[in-house]
C-alpha cells in the first residue's frame, strides 16, 4: 500500500485530540480509534488520503493512530506553508505590477554639443540651455525637439535633456553628465621644402 498524500477537508487539529493521543496504546489503529463514535467526528477520522491513484478515508487504512496524527499534522504543516507560499506570490505579483504602472524621469546634462538625446527605453520631454558664452553671442537657437532628440543650431556649452519612461521598459533612471568635447583637429602635415638643383661646374 502506497500512501501519497492527504486530500481535502479538514486538516486543522483540535487540541484534545492531541492530547488524547498520548493516553492511546502504541498498536491502536486509526480504524479502531474511529470506530468510537465519541471520536468518529474529529478531523482526523473525516480526512481522506490517496493510496495507490484511489481516494480512501484515513479511518479505513490500517496506520496506527499516532501515524495518523503525524500525518495530519504534517499535512497542515504543508498547507500553511503553500498559503503563505501563495500570499508571498500574490505580494510579489501586486507590487511588479505597481512598478510597471509607475513613470520614471531622469536629467542628462550634455556639454559641448548641439544635439541631446535620450537613453533607449526613454522618450525625450524637454531641453533646455542652461550655459552659454557670450562670445558665442548668448543663447543658441533651439532648431529641432521630438521625442527622441533635440537639436540647437550651434554646438552649446551645455544642455539638460529630460528624459522619461515607463519602469517596465526602461532601465535605472540615472543623472549623468556627459562631454561631448570635439577632438582637435589634426595639425596639418608640414610641406616639403623645395627641390634644388645641385651645382654643376662646366667647363
Amino acid at each position: 500500500m502506497t500512501l501519497t498524500k492527504l486530500l481535502a477537508g479538514g486538516l486543522a487539529l483540535a487540541a484534545l485530540g492531541l492530547t488524547a493521543c498520548t493516553s492511546i496504546p502504541n498498536d491502536m489503529t486509526i480504524a479502531q480509534y474511529c470506530a468510537n463514535p465519541d471520536k468518529a467526528d474529529e478531523n482526523v477520522c473525516r480526512l481522506k488520503v490517496e493510496i495507490d491513484g484511489q481516494s480512501t478515508a484515513l479511518a479505513d487504512t490500517n496506520l496506527r493512530v499516532s501515524e495518523a496524527f503525524n500525518l495530519v499534522g504534517e499535512a497542515q504543516s504543508a498547507a500553511d506553508q503553500a498559503r503563505a507560499d501563495a500570499a508571498a506570490a500574490m505580494a510579489k505579483a501586486e507590487e511588479a505590477l505597481a512598478k510597471e504602472d509607475q513613470m520614471q524621469c531622469e536629467t542628462r546634462t550634455i556639454q559641448k554639443s548641439n544635439i541631446g538625446t535620450c537613453r533607449e527605453g526613454y522618450t525625450l520631454t524637454s531641453c533646455t540651455q542652461t550655459r552659454f558664452t557670450t562670445r558665442a553671442g548668448g543663447p543658441s537657437i533651439l532648431r529641432e525637439i521630438n521625442d527622441q532628440q533635440c537639436r540647437f543650431q550651434d554646438r552649446v556649452l551645455e544642455m539638460q535633456v529630460r528624459c522619461c519612461g515607463m519602469a517596465s521598459a526602461a532601465p535605472q533612471p540615472a543623472d549623468e553628465t556627459i562631454d561631448e568635447q570635439m577632438p582637435e583637429p589634426a595639425a596639418a602635415p608640414a610641406e616639403p621644402p623645395p627641390e634644388t638643383t645641385p651645382n654643376t661646374l662646366q667647363y
